[in-house]
């Protein structure tokens, strides 16, 4: 999830794209050294498209946008060829986090329309770039035909990045008990469990495919001036992304335990369907930390490869279920300097 888009394609934008940098074939968008890609299609074209995730049968994406004329993010749904496209969101608000149920037949989202119909604030940046978390967005279920939204949470403070198992169990981040935390539920919002309790970020959590594993990123302040400078942040609901690191955990909470050490923003970690890798996205290769590529890596941390090569941004992977596509977000072959768009590619070991 993941980070929420709307929040940080603000600093993916700063980079210029460079058209150089894609290559010339019309039906594969892929650069040559991206060796594990093959057959990358665009789905989407213009404006800002990114977290697009697979339906169970592998034959749907469902994604958030700012389209139609709307000033923030809204959900929508398409084919894995990009067509049929509709919005399953209110159209109220800003939305982020968007999920499908393992049936298919419920979708999930966090949305802020309950506070307010407009779309909330951007974030303030006098004081660096920061991420606003806000208090409004709570987790909402629905039919993908707009009907039937039921809200899953309603305690005060921020509910969003959800995911859900193929066995119908939510995981979560949530600012509920005064930080920034992992949490399960089911999928009826009730039985509410806390996993993390470090001080700090912990977020934008994926099952594994066995739903015995949960992949987050996170980034815990060690000195007293960052804990300072979270905590006074924090307290603004906003938070300030620039060290973020892969995490893996098993699906009670237990066996914590970092997998990067970069130095850098890593996220949207994704487990592979074998559970013993993971694809995800980080600035690791750009000193001046603008440029997020894919890369995979093993679970104990061993095996870091990059995956793409893109001088702009690639972000927000994910597999389909049988293993053999590849989803996610790039600024790729934008038409307009700040594009981000959502890219299928066929997945090659």
């Amino acid at each position: 999830m993941k980070l929420l888009l709307v929040l940080i394609l603000p600093l993916f934008s700063l980079t210029a794209f460079n058209s150089k940098s894609v290559s010339t074939q019309q039906n594969d968008l892929a650069l040559s050294q991206e060796k594990h890609l093959r057959n990358l299609r665009q789905l989407t074209f213009g404006g800002e498209n990114a977290e697009a995730y697979f339906s169970n049968d592998g034959k749907r994406l469902i994604f958030q946008s700012t389209r139609d004329g709307r000033e923030c993010d809204q959900i929508y749904t398409m084919n894995v060829d990009g067509s049929d496209v509709r919005l399953v969101s209110t159209g109220d608000g800003r939305t982020t986090c968007s999920y499908f149920a393992a049936n298919g037949k419920r979708i999930l989202y966090s949305s802020t329309h309950l506070g307010a119909k407009p779309c909330p604030p951007r974030p303030d940046f006098s004081q660096g770039y920061v991420w606003a978390v806000y208090d409004t967005f709570d987790i909402f279920t629905a039919k993908p035909d707009v009907s039937d939204v039921k809200q899953l949470t309603s305690t005060p403070g921020y509910d969003a990045e959800t995911t859900i198992s193929l066995n119908g169990k939510l995981v979560f981040t949530s600012k509920r008990d005064g930080d920034l935390d992992i949490y399960t539920m089911d999928r009826n919002g009730r039985n509410v469990k806390r996993l993390t309790s470090e001080l700090g970020y912990d977020g934008g959590p994926f099952w594994s495919y066995d739903g015995r594993q949960i992949v987050y990123r996170a980034y815990h302040p060690q000195t007293e001036k960052e804990k300072e400078d979270y905590v006074s942040l924090l307290k603004q609901n906003l938070i300030r992304p620039t060290v973020l690191d892969v995490w893996v955990m098993n699906a009670d909470g237990s066996n914590k335990r970092q997998v990067t050490k970069l130095n850098k923003a890593s996220f949207a970690p994704y487990f592979f369907p074998d559970g013993k890798r993971i694809i995800f996205s980080s600035n690791a290769a750009d000193p001046k930390g603008r440029d997020f590529d894919l890369y995979q890596i093993n679970t104990d941390g061993t095996g870091l490869e990059r995956i793409t090569y893109n001088d702009t941004f690639d972000g927000f992977p994910m597999f389909s279920p049988d293993g053999k596509k590849l989803v996610f977000a790039s600024n790729r072959n934008a038409k307009s300097r700040g594009d981000t768009n959502i890219f299928i590619a066929d997945w090659v070991e």
